[in-house]
């Protein structure tokens, strides 16, 4: 019995001599999120899957790859609710540059790193092309200041990214905007690393042996973010509608109609894509395309063209990220439309319904219209015939053969009379009989 329990014993340490090198080999997981270009809502989107993903596969550290100019507040203060809502550890790696919106998610990270001639900061609110107001700013400051704070840095430095009139001795002086090189952040303790590149911040971090997982973007994430650009979308929905709009009005072969449908469904697939909205939003777009195509064909007093109008104008609001988006898209698109149709009717020839809606034919002189007083004026004195009886109106005819509405200047003036025009009183020509 004892030499069985002797023998079992030296089993179980053999077992676990064997197993412990095996559990010992199982590398760390670290994925690598790039946040690069234009920060916009189908960014945030795809940060969300991948930390989505690096929570089922295990990952023991995220690494954020920033180089970005900026871009949407909103949509960075998404990417920082996923990163500071994570339990998984984060650094942000700063490639190039991470400026404005980009700066503040770097700023999200427990860990920054910085490569050589990169930068961080620069991060004052715009609206347009002009600074954001005052209430814009101040609340952007706190947000920087806060994910500043969470994580042990300045939040006085914090703000200076963003508000040109601080000043901090020393640091940054009133009347510019605070950007940092990778030296002065760390000197300053916004940033905690100056790195080569990402093996030497996988060294500092102990994570040297991990295995590298990356999150790189599907080609549907690559679309949504393109088609979300803010310079983007506006103009695939003007040509959208225009095409559409061009389509039912010129004669054609389909062209104009397949690229703006086209563009149409980039533009909602796109946002559709980056979870912006639901289906409800291209079903009203598709509701008020037919509305306003049938108050085109059906006579009435426009109510299918206001209600699609109202659909059409309402899918534009529920697929933008926010109210700005959607007035800024509207505004370009509206005029853009207008601009791109009444060019194009100078080369395309109009369908013939279109022709019996707008008045096309012109009451010209040379066919024998008279259009002004202003061409009547050169009439008065000249003499010709009645070739009607005058009651006091009829047709008379100058001398040159041109005919002509009348009326006498009260008698009754017989058929094949001579007549004299007297005067011209707005569209009336007023003549008196020639007496020989």
């Amino acid at each position: 019995m004892f030499k069985r329990i002797i023998a079992l014993t030296l089993a179980l340490l053999i077992l676990l001599v064997l197993i412990s090198p095996i559990a010992q080999a199982a590398p760390k997981k670290v994925m690598i999120v790039p946040i690069e270009k234009t920060v916009e809502r189908g960014l945030s989107s795809f940060v969300q899957r991948a930390f989505t993903d690096a929570k089922e596969e295990n990952v023991d550290f995220i690494i954020l790859e920033i180089d970005t100019p900026g871009g949407r507040i909103d949509a960075a203060k998404e990417i920082k609710d996923i990163v500071m809502g994570s339990d998984i550890p984060t650094a942000a790696l700063v490639k190039s540059q991470a400026l404005s919106a980009g700066s503040y998610i770097a700023l999200t990270s427990d860990h920054i790193a910085m490569q050589p001639g990169s930068t961080l900061g620069d991060a004052e609110p715009r609206v347009g092309t002009e600074r954001a107001d005052e209430k814009i700013l101040s609340a952007w400051k706190e947000e920087l200041a806060s994910v500043a704070e969470a994580h042990g840095r300045d939040p006085e430095i914090a703000k200076a990214f963003a508000d040109r009139d601080m000043e901090i001795e020393g640091i940054i002086a009133k009347g510019k905007l605070l950007t940092l090189t990778p030296k002065d952040a760390v000197r300053l303790g916004m940033a905690d690393y100056q790195v080569a590149n990402r093996a030497e911040l996988l060294e500092i971090l102990g994570l040297e042996d991990a295995q590298i997982i990356s999150a790189d973007p599907t080609i549907a994430e690559r679309i949504s973010r393109l088609i979300t650009n803010p310079f983007v979308a506006p103009v695939l929905l003007t040509i959208g509608i225009a095409g559409l709009i061009i389509e039912i009005i010129s004669v054609g072969f389909g062209l104009f109609g397949i690229v703006g449908l086209a563009s149409l469904v980039l533009f909602f697939g796109g946002h559709l894509i980056a979870g912006f909205s639901g289906w409800e939003a291209i079903l009203l777009f598709v509701l008020g395309l037919i509305l306003m195509v049938v108050e085109a064909f059906v006579p009435g007093f426009g109510i299918f063209g206001i209600g699609g109008l109202l659909a059409f104008i309402t899918s534009i609001f529920l697929v933008s990220p926010s109210l700005e988006a959607a007035l800024v898209s509207l505004t370009i698109a509206i005029v853009g439309t207008i601009i791109i149709i009444l060019v194009s009717m100078k080369y395309l020839t109009a369908r013939n319904f279109w022709k019996r809606i707008i008045l096309g034919n012109k009451l010209v002189t040379e066919e024998g219209y008279i259009a002004s007083s202003q061409d009547l004026l050169k009439y008065v004195g000249q003499e010709g015939r009645a070739l009607t009886n005058l009651r006091p109106a009829g047709t008379g005819e100058l001398a040159d053969g041109t005919r002509i509405d009348v009326v006498s200047s009260g008698e009754y003036i017989e058929r094949e009379s001579r007549i004299k025009i007297i005067k011209v009183e707005g569209n009336r020509v007023i003549v008196k009989k020639i007496i020989d």
